[in-house]
C-alpha cells in the first residue's frame, strides 16, 4: 500500500523536466539605453504615471512642438521620438541589469532557477536597421548573459520582441504597417538563432502580441483607416512570427519556438445569456483571435465579425495563408495576473480597471492596490481551456503581484502578500497539471524589480529581488533578497510540492 501511494504521488507531481524560474524584459530591466551602440526603443520616451493612469510616448513634430501618443500607437509622419525637458523616462535606466547581470543571475541560481525568460533587444543588435549592420557589442552582451545562465544550469527561454520596437523602424519605415518591417525582424531573428544556437533552444517570437489591438478594443475612438493600419500591423507580426518559426527550425531542429498572448480572461458577471455570449465574444476578441492563428495556422471564423465591426476588410493572400499554416508555434505561452467580468449591465455594476483592459468588478474577488482582481481559481480554468483548445504544451511566462514593498532598516522586505498570491496560483497550476494539462514551465513576472510597463513605476514591484531605485531613477541600485526569495527557493527545491 505504501509503495502504491508513493507511485501515485510521483505520477501527480510536476513533470521531471518542468522548468521553474522568472521572467523579465530588456526594455524594463536593462537600462543602458544608449550604451555600447544601442539605439533607443519607443518606450524609452515614455513617462511615469500614477497607479491607474495610462502612460504616454512623447515625440517632437517638425515645427519643434511636442506631442503625446498612447502606448503602441503610431506617431505622426515626420515626427521624431523625443521627451520634453523635465519628463523622466524610467525605462532608460530601469534597474540596470546591463551592469548587474552577473550578480543578478547568481542570485537567480541561488534560488534554484532552472530557467530564465528574458528578451533580446532588437535595437541592441540592429540599432539603425539591417542596412547599417549588426552591433557586435550587443551580440556579445547577450552571449555573455546566456553563458552566465548556462554556467549555473539555467536553461534560458528567450523572447525576441517585447514592447521595444527600435525607433528606426517607426521613424524611417512607418512601423509594422509597412510590410518591409517583416524582413527587418527576420534578419534580427536569424542573427539570434545562429549566434546563440549552442546556448538557447527555447524561444518566443512576440510577447503579448494582441496589445496592438487595444486601441480598437478598450473603448477608444478609432477610425476605419486607423483600424486597418492596426490590423495590418498585427497581421504582419503574425506572418513574421510564422516565418521565424520556420527559420528557427531550419537553423536548429532542436529549437522549440512558441508564441505568447496576454492572458485576458473573463467570467460572465451574471447568468444572463447575454452576459455569457458577451463573455465568449470578449475572449474571441482579446485572446483567441491571435492564439488561434498562432496555434492553428489560420484566422478563425469569427475574424470576419471582428473586421466588420472595425469597419475594415482584410484580404489574406494565399502565400500568407500558407506561411501561417507552415509556421505554427510549438507551444503557447501566456501571462496571467487577474481576471475580469463581462456584463451587458454595466450601468448596474462598478467598473474595474485591469491591466490595460476594462471589465466589471467581481464581488467575489479581492483586488491588488492597482485594481487587478486576483483569481487563482480562474488561472486553473484558463489553463484547462487553453490546453483543451490546442492540445499543445503551455508555458506560463508572466504571473505575479505588483505591490508597494518596504525596505526595512536592516535591508529586509517582508512580502507575505506576494507569497500568498503566488502560493495560490501555483497550487491551482499544480492541480491543473495533475488533471492532465501539459506544461513546459512557469516563470513569475519581474523576478528582479523592474519598470512596470503600464505605469512606468519601479515602485510597483514584482520581484523576489529588491532593487534600491525609485520612480525617478534615484538610488544605489543595490540588490536585496525579499522574504519571497527564500520561499520560492523552497518551492523550486521541492519541485512545487512545498508551498507553505
Amino acid at each position: 500500500m505504501v509503495s502504491l501511494c508513493l507511485e501515485r504521488r510521483v505520477q501527480m507531481s510536476f513533470p521531471k523536466n518542468f522548468l521553474w524560474g522568472g521572467s523579465v524584459s530588456a526594455a524594463q530591466i536593462e537600462g543602458a539605453w544608449d550604451e555600447d551602440g544601442k539605439a533607443p526603443v519607443e518606450i524609452d520616451f515614455a513617462n511615469v504615471v500614477g497607479n491607474h493612469s495610462g502612460r504616454s510616448i512623447f515625440y517632437q513634430k517638425k515645427d519643434g512642438t511636442f506631442g503625446e501618443a498612447g502606448l503602441f500607437a503610431a506617431i505622426p509622419e515626420g515626427a521624431r521620438y523625443a521627451a520634453p525637458e523635465g519628463v523622466h523616462c524610467s525605462n532608460r535606466k530601469a534597474t540596470d541589469f546591463y551592469h548587474h547581470y552577473r550578480e543578478d543571475i547568481a542570485m537567480l541560481a541561488e534560488m534554484g532557477f532552472t530557467t530564465f525568460n528574458t528578451t533580446i533587444s532588437w535595437a541592441r543588435i540592429f540599432p539603425h536597421g539591417v542596412k547599417n549592420g549588426v552591433n557586435h557589442k550587443g551580440v556579445e552582451f547577450y552571449r555573455d548573459v546566456f553563458k552566465e545562465c548556462r554556467k549555473y544550469g539555467i536553461d534560458p527561454i528567450i523572447t525576441l520582441y517585447k514592447y521595444d520596437t527600435p525607433v528606426y523602424v517607426n521613424e524611417e519605415m512607418g512601423g509594422w504597417a509597412n510590410r518591409a518591417v517583416i524582413d527587418e525582424y527576420l534578419e534580427f531573428v536569424k542573427v539570434c538563432f545562429r549566434e546563440y544556437r549552442d546556448l538557447v533552444n527555447k524561444w518566443i517570437t512576440f510577447n503579448e502580441i494582441q496589445v496592438l489591438l487595444f486601441p480598437t478594443l478598450i473603448g477608444g475612438t478609432v477610425s476605419p483607416e486607423q483600424a486597418k493600419e492596426i490590423h495590418t500591423s498585427l497581421h504582419n507580426q503574425l506572418v513574421a512570427a510564422a516565418k521565424a518559426v520556420q527559420i528557427g527550425h531550419a537553423v536548429n531542429p532542436n529549437n522549440k519556438i512558441g508564441c505568447m498572448v496576454a492572458g485576458l480572461f473573463n467570467h460572465p458577471l451574471t447568468p444572463d445569456p447575454k452576459d455569457v455570449s458577451a463573455c465568449q465574444k470578449n475572449m474571441q476578441d482579446n485572446f483567441y483571435y491571435c492564439a488561434d492563428v498562432f496555434m492553428r495556422g489560420y484566422y478563425p471564423s469569427y475574424a470576419r465579425r471582428i473586421w466588420k465591426e472595425a469597419g475594415i476588410e482584410m484580404e489574406i493572400s494565399e502565400a500568407d495563408q500558407k506561411t501561417l499554416m507552415d509556421g505554427k508555434a510549438d507551444f503557447i505561452a501566456f501571462s496571467y495576473y487577474f481576471s475580469n467580468c463581462v456584463t451587458t449591465h454595466m450601468d448596474e455594476y462598478q467598473a474595474s480597471l485591469g491591466n490595460m483592459s476594462m471589465g466589471a468588478k467581481n464581488p467575489y474577488l479581492k483586488a491588488s492596490e492597482w485594481g487587478w482582481q486576483m483569481d487563482p481559481i480562474g488561472f486553473k480554468t484558463a489553463l484547462h481551456d487553453v490546453y483543451d483548445r490546442y492540445q499543445k504544451p503551455i508555458m506560463i511566462v508572466e504571473n505575479g503581484l505588483g505591490a508597494t514593498d518596504v525596505l526595512t532598516e536592516d535591508k529586509k522586505v517582508h512580502d507575505d502578500y506576494r507569497i500568498n498570491y503566488l502560493r495560490e496560483h501555483i497550487r491551482n497550476m499544480k492541480e491543473a497539471v495533475e488533471e492532465g494539462v501539459e506544461m513546459i514551465g512557469y516563470t513569475t513576472w519581474g523576478c528582479i524589480d523592474l519598470v512596470a510597463a503600464s505605469t512606468g513605476q519601479v515602485s510597483k514591484r514584482y520581484g523576489f529581488i529588491y532593487v534600491d531605485v525609485d520612480d525617478e531613477g534615484r538610488g544605489t541600485f543595490a540588490r536585496y533578497r525579499k522574504d519571497s526569495f527564500y520561499w520560492y527557493k523552497k518551492v523550486i527545491a521541492s519541485h512545487g510540492e512545498d508551498l507553505d
